[in-house]
């Protein structure tokens, strides 16, 4: 009997303000592989890109892993999706059709499949995003 190789997904994400569109991408990467392992950006990194999340990290990674979907959740301390795959040897990645056919994409996209991972663009949640629930916030305590 031949042993069916296990196909391991790997995504990233704040993932602050936990919304339905988290939740449907979570599901929807599942779906496509057999253990999903998801990169919860850290404090740091978020400051860096010049933002700062409403949740701690410590959190943020908490609630992603406890999502049925979520087989682990890690720390993702930087932005280097290939010294990722270095460590963790996914078969496939998911990421934001907002990333489709960027510089920084189309070279990951050739580094990637080089290694034989397969990176999935999954449509941006029209009308939900952690901005949006952000500027929600913003406006209603401003009133």
């Amino acid at each position: 009997m031949v042993e069916r190789k296990i196909t391991v997904g790997y995504t990233t994400g704040v993932f602050d303000l936990f919304h339905i569109g988290h939740l449907i991408m979570l599901k929807n990467a599942r779906s496509l592989c057999d253990k999903l392992i998801v990169g919860v950006t850290t404090d740091d990194l978020v400051s860096y890109k010049g933002k700062k999340s409403v949740i701690p990290f410590e959190e943020r990674l908490e609630i992603v892993r406890s999502i049925r979907y979520v087989d682990a959740a890690i720390p993702q301390y930087d932005m280097n999706k290939f010294e990722a795959w270095e460590k963790l040897k996914f078969d496939v990645m998911f990421v934001g059709d907002d990333w489709h056919n960027t510089d920084k994409w189309k070279s990951l996209d050739e580094q990637f499949m080089e290694v034989g991972v397969k990176i999935i663009y999954f449509p941006y949640t029209k009308g939900t995003s952690s901005t949006l629930i952000n500027e929600t916030l913003n406006n209603l305590r401003s009133k």
